[in-house]
């Protein structure tokens, strides 16, 4: 017998109306339910109370009128309960059918948890010297004939069929051995309380931003991430495996996870913006940044172009021309032109940058060293410094607002069709709503991080976003 059998499991598989785990729906279930050697089978189509796109339904050949006399989830939910209590849960993929699955059950107001364990990573480890472990390809590689591919049952029968050949091809030792490491917790998980893991199991893979709390209920973290479970989970791996990582550092365990779910990556990076505005993380940088937001504008005098440092909180940014360079701090922009009159061989005393102001007509520093062609003593026209002083601070000209009004960045999930729009004016980001209608969350202010974020975006738009004029 294979090992596997030896307790009670249950073989699943789902068709959905598509990939995202909390706003698509259940539209068939297929279980096989295994004790030893008596094999039960069990297959439902499930209306979905919304539609199914047409490339799903080309692909599973379940349609809305297939669905529309079948049992909603929550008519199935107590004996479909009943039916896997007590079974390790088995699936192709098993977070995705085991996550959907649970999300549907506790709409039902009842709570499904089960061991589960993923025949993906079993064939990973059962057959390393194959590339792709896909349903496709293991169909394909072990020679398994199906009536039919893309229906619930059918696929569940698939993965049935492909635990039977590894039992007879490899043994029941080798499947044993294989079954129990990727039943093991993850190496991440272990050791940490029992809620924790249990908020952590419950992470979708979706796009989202998330917050982490200490023990005491303080923020500590603000992120973000295009798959909420890898990403959070990746903190926790920093943590046990020790070393260099590329997630930050946060020495102190933490006690809850929160998380709000994106339409896409445009949206989740807005929200982290607001959140670590709003709740200063202790380990997030930008939380702890006074808002110094500052900019470089040139004005004349004695015939030389001199640059000096304008404050956001004194000068509407967003209706100011020729600004150069957005800074978080004034010495931010006092480096940057001590940087640009090196480069360039600028007058530092023209620049205001010196560290002790040369008398007028006197040699600043950098001429005795080379390092300035003289503006400061008359030997380089004024005309002449102003030039290149205009073509090195070139690029870092904020850019005018390219458009006659608001835009809105408008993101759209490719499955279900629902839309976000993130409204700016003048680079302002006036907030964000459902659809293309509604109120608009905040009042204008001009940030660097969204201003940057945007003049990214504009640059290169990611992919399922567009742009509207409004």
């Amino acid at each position: 017998m294979n090992p596997l059998f030896a307790q009670p499991c249950a073989i699943v598989d789902l068709e959905t109306t598509g990939g995202h785990i909390s706003r698509d729906r259940i539209t068939e279930v297929g279980v096989i339910l295994i004790d030893g050697e008596r094999v039960e089978r069990f297959s439902s189509l499930v209306n979905p109370g919304q539609p199914i796109p047409p490339f799903i339904e080309n692909m599973t050949g379940i349609s809305d009128a297939m669905v529309a006399a079948a049992p909603s989830f929550a008519d199935l939910a107590e004996r479909l309960l009943t039916m896997l209590s007590g079974r390790l849960f088995l699936a192709h993929n098993a977070r995705f059918d085991y996550g959907f699955l649970k999300n549907e059950f506790r709409r039902a107001g009842l709570r499904f948890q089960s061991q589960s364990l993923c025949t993906v990573k079993l064939s990973r480890r059962l057959y390393p010297q194959f590339f792709k472990h896909s349903l496709d390809s293991l169909i394909e590689r072990h020679d398994i004939r199906l009536p039919e591919r893309h229906r619930a049952l059918a696929d569940a029968e698939a993965v049935h069929r492909f635990l039977g050949i590894a039992n007879q091809e490899l043994g029941a030792a080798a499947v044993g051995a294989a079954m129990a490491a990727v039943l093991a917790a993850p190496p991440e998980l272990a050791g940490l309380p029992a809620a924790l893991q249990e908020q952590l199991e419950l992470l979708p893979d979706v796009p989202g931003v998330y917050t982490l709390y200490g023990e005491d209920g303080k923020p500590l973290y603000v992120g973000k991430g295009s798959n909420l479970r890898t990403r959070v989970l990746a903190h926790f791996a920093a943590v046990k495996g020790g070393g260099k990582s590329r997630e930050v550092h946060i020495g102190e365990p933490i006690g809850r996870v929160e998380w709000q779910e994106t339409l896409g990556e445009f949206g989740a990076h807005l929200l982290e913006l607001r959140l670590i505005h709003a709740l200063k993380p202790q380990h997030n940088h930008r939380g702890k940044l006074s808002p110094e937001l500052c900019s470089i504008q040139l004005e004349e005098a004695d015939g030389f172009t001199r640059p000096k440092v304008v404050y956001a909180r004194e000068l509407d940014f967003s209706r100011t021309a020729d600004l150069y360079g957005l800074f978080r701090h004034a010495r931010e922009a006092r480096k940057i032109l001590a940087e640009i009159a090196l480069g360039n061989a600028l007058c530092q005393s023209v620049l205001g940058v010196e560290a002790v102001t040369s008398r007028k007509g006197a040699p600043c520093a950098a001429l005795k060293l080379g390092r300035c062609r003289g503006a400061c003593i008359g030997r380089e026209p004024a005309e002449v410094h102003n030039i290149r002083l205009l073509g090195a601070l070139a690029k870092l000209k904020v850019k005018a607002w390219p458009f006659a009004g608001a835009i809105a960045v408008v993101e759209t999930d490719e499955v279900t069709g629902e839309r976000a729009e993130h409204v700016f004016d003048r680079w302002c980001y006036l907030g964000s709503r459902q659809g293309d209608g509604g109120p608009l969350e905040g009042a204008p202010s001009f940030d660097l991080d969204s201003y940057k974020l945007l003049e990214g975006w504009l640059r290169k738009p990611a992919e399922g976003t567009a742009l509207r004029e409004l």
